[in-house]
């Protein structure tokens, strides 16, 4: 009885960390995934046939906190290749309306010169039929796309515009995840404490860095102003000198 109680308290335990690592790995994942929508990002039905613009590029977002804007460029058609996307309700892991696989399958996404356009036949089902109404009804009209970025300083810039507010610029998105129609448009992370911080830290830096230029523009007026004095004082001993 003592070794049944034993095994089961090994087995038990053993559950319990690979069911924590599980979690501990799941929440890594979803903190890496961004959410995004844009102005423009429109969904159209055309019979069966969903289709909307799912990123526009250089198209500034809301006030996220900050001001992100996607490059054009930022979205090859080798990271369609190497991404496998899902075309969702409003995000939902559970409602799969489409999907390319390493850009194939029954989910189109097209590169064009203002963004990626996705499009796809709304499958007979529940959620597709339901779709379809909510669209018809007007009370689905937006899309949102899910990306995350490599772990990289160049794919991104921070930096401060002229407004003095704090913007972002992505050069290059890694990997796609879904594009969504979605109830309303979704302009924030699944971590809002990490972007948070990843825009704090940012602008802490880019003050630091203002702060050094200021510092050094100071030193450089004082050393002009110096060299002007040290000018005229040669000249001024010069002429008591004649």
């Amino acid at each position: 009885m003592q070794f049944y109680h034993n095994n089961l308290s090994l087995l038990l335990l053993e559950h319990y960390i690979n069911q924590t690592l599980k979690n501990n790995l799941l929440l890594y994942i979803m903190e890496e995934k961004i959410i995004r929508s844009y102005s423009n990002s429109e969904s159209s039905l055309d019979g069966r046939t969903i289709s909307g613009y799912a990123i526009r590029f250089d198209e500034e977002s809301q006030n996220l906190g900050f001001y992100e804007t996607i490059a054009r460029g930022a979205v090859t058609d080798e990271i369609i290749k190497n991404s496998d996307v899902f075309a969702r309700m409003d995000h939902r892991d559970d409602v799969v309306l489409a999907r390319s696989r390493y850009g194939e399958g029954s989910l189109s996404l097209e590169l064009r010169e203002d963004g990626l356009f996705y499009s796809f036949e709304c499958p007979n089902t529940i959620w597709g039929d339901e779709l379809l109404e909510h669209i018809k009804r007007g009370e689905i009209s937006t899309s949102s796309f899910a990306f995350s970025l490599p772990n990289t300083d160049e794919c991104q810039r921070w930096y401060k515009d002229n407004d003095g507010r704090l913007c972002r610029t992505i050069y290059h998105i890694e990997r796609l995840y879904d594009v969504s129609p979605v109830f309303e448009p979704a302009y924030l992370t699944t971590s809002c404490s990490a972007r948070s911080k990843e825009a704090e830290d940012a602008l802490k830096e880019i003050e630091a860095q203002e702060e050094v230029a200021k510092r050094e523009a100071e030193e450089e007026r004082i050393r002009v102003i110096n060299e002007k004095l040290d000018e005229k004082l040669k000249e001024f001993y010069k002429n008591i000198s004649l």
